[in-house]
């Protein structure tokens, strides 16, 4: 099956030094370490990865494993005490805060498990908002979030605000304003978190369309039913990758 042997052939992550073309996420040694007080707390330690381009990859890990904070770094929203990370060529691990938020904006598309939509925001305006934030035109931008909305199925929900919507349709406005910019990954931050089981496989199977399309989506969570729809799991532990390995779908 080739979508096995693509996957395949990124499983071995501990040499990753730097990227190559259909890189999407390479990390080198990546470490981030917390002072507290007068001791340090190593919640990353080394941790390389390589993620190429129309992957589907889950993130799994108990709490306190290093999880979040490798989501904070690879979504640009934080910076690395040592090694290096590229995204899609750039290497961004010493860029300052103002770099760091412009080349999140361009390059990632996040999702997270409680919305982050602005409450008195009409669905179109939340999915204009990345837009807005680099300099598109107004005409533009309301055509390209129309666009995206109807994507996910809410072309008719566009002027409603968050209250007046389901835990399911909030979560796919959410999930166009991810795909707005087209980014060069999606970012989900256990995205059923607060839904359903039926609505949560409703969100699932809009990520498998997603990445059916193309989209290199990496999905952060700690429940292994959901880790399974991704085509690849990769387990950290203690701050470092404790495994990487296919999932049952793809083994099968």
């Amino acid at each position: 099956m080739a979508i096995e042997t693509a996957v395949e052939s990124n499983l071995s992550t501990s040499n990753a030094h730097g990227p190559t073309p259909g890189d999407v996420i390479v990390t080198d040694n990546l470490w981030k370490t917390y002072e507290m007080g007068d001791q340090q707390v190593h919640a990353l330690r080394g941790v390389n990865l390589r993620i190429r381009h129309n992957e589907y990859v889950a993130i799994m890990g108990p709490s306190g494993s290093g999880k979040s904070t490798l989501m904070n770094l690879i979504g640009c929203l934080d910076s690395p005490s040592q090694g290096r990370y590229w995204l899609n060529g750039h290497d961004v691990s010493e860029l300052n805060d103002d770099e760091l938020a412009r080349i999140r904006n361009k390059e990632i598309g996040f999702v997270f498990q409680t919305f982050n939509l602005l409450a008195r925001a009409t669905s179109l305006h939340n999915v204009e908002l990345p837009l807005i934030y680099n300099g598109t035109p107004a005409a533009a931008r309301t055509e390209r979030a129309k666009s995206v909305l109807e994507s996910v199925g809410l072309g008719s929900r566009m002027m409603h605000k968050p209250n007046e919507l389901s835990g399911g349709q909030r979560q796919r406005v959410a999930i166009a304003r991810a795909l707005v910019n087209k980014p060069s990954i999606i970012l989900a931050d256990e995205p059923t978190g607060n839904l359903d089981s039926k609505t949560g496989d409703e969100i699932m199977a809009l990520f498998d369309e997603l990445h059916s399309n193309g989209n290199t989506i990496v999905l952060v969570t700690h429940e292994p039913d959901i880790a399974e729809y991704a085509h690849r799991i990769i387990t950290i532990r203690d701050g470092v990758v404790a495994g990487d390995h296919l999932s049952s779908r793809i083994r099968k």
